[in-house]
């Protein structure tokens, strides 16, 4: 598969989205650029504001089996991995498979449930397997995760640890629609459930052809000197506790190659790195108190490192 033909199929995706989604552009191709690189997503926001209806969207439009896990106090965590029960009829052990066992997962809530239930998605999300009673079990291919999670300040919430949030490649969030949006939902809504009328437009064979053929967009070696200046500024800024991981700066080259292949282009440049470095890190990059008491939020922590790092030039 080419990048043209991976423009062309996210197209399809990107429209038939928009027949029961209302937002940006920007939240749309950001949830795009996970789902063409196997990155996983992190949508951070109040509730109501459509997470579940994107999320619903895709999994349609894109033709992959769908599974919702409600992430309450209660939920367990072989309640999302499985567990090894007695079968009368065998008269042997057998593995009966948990929600994590569909190709696309809606991991609704996720900070509503225990830090141990949490982590129960930790090796799904790194390595798409699950290990139950020494077994391992591989996940269904192609395989993507789409987490929500309510603000901190919300009842019953409980913070993801730092391991379990270097783990999503990519975080967006909504905010409140416009009001010319907010009537464009009511319009939708109005009569049907819009989603109940989507088509599957591309095969899950094409989302595995896409993610290998996104995967070898060209890197010029200066932008993997970028990428590096970028980490690297961040593990040294005073207003970062805790900057990028090496996989994180390996989730801002893939994110990149993502972009430049939504854009048709066969290689990154620069500006592809900046258009998602925002969405990569600002989930991920752990403040310090001296950034709390000047009111520097992770976005404007991203800006600075940015501002701060050249440009490559010459690369095409």
């Amino acid at each position: 598969m080419t990048v043209k033909t991976i423009q062309e199929r996210a197209e399809k995706l990107r429209v038939e989205i928009r027949r029961a989604f209302v937002g940006s552009d920007a939240t749309i191709d950001t949830v795009l650029i996970g789902f063409l690189t196997g990155l996983n997503v992190l949508i951070e926001d109040i509730p109501g504001v459509g997470k579940t209806t994107l999320a619903r969207s895709l999994a349609v439009a894109s033709g992959l089996d769908f599974a919702r896990v409600q992430f309450s106090p209660d939920l367990l965590p072989g309640d999302v991995t499985g567990m090894t029960v007695w079968s009368q009829e065998k008269r042997e052990f057998i593995f009966k498979p948990g929600a994590i066992m569909h190709q696309f997962i809606l991991a609704d809530e996720l900070n509503r449930a225990s830090a141990r239930t949490q982590s129960a998605l930790l090796e799904s999300m790194q390595e798409q397997s699950v290990t139950v009673d020494g077994t391992t079990h591989p996940l269904p291919q192609p395989f993507f995760l789409i987490a929500t999670q309510n603000p901190l300040q919300f009842a019953g919430t409980f913070r993801l640890p730092e391991g379990q949030l270097d783990r999503f490649g990519l975080s967006v969030s909504f905010g409140y629609p416009t009001g010319a949006d907010e009537v464009a939902i009511l319009d939708m809504i109005e009569r049907e459930d819009p989603i109940a009328q989507l088509e599957t437009v591309i095969s899950p064979q094409d989302i595995i052809d896409a993610r290998a053929a996104a995967l070898g967009v060209r890197v010029h070696g200066d932008i993997k000197t970028f990428l590096v200046e970028i980490a690297e500024r961040t593990r040294r800024n005073k207003h970062v506790r805790l900057g990028m991981s090496p996989r994180a700066t390996s989730h801002l080259l893939h994110a990149a190659q993502g972009r430049a292949a939504l854009s048709g282009r066969e290689y990154v440049i620069p500006e592809d790195v900046v258009s998602v470095a925002d969405a990569v890190l600002r989930h991920r990059l752990i403040l310090s108190p001296e950034a709390r008491m000047e009111e520097k939020s992770p976005q404007r922590v991203v800006e600075d490192v940015l501002g701060a790092v050249s440009l490559p030039t010459g690369i095409g």
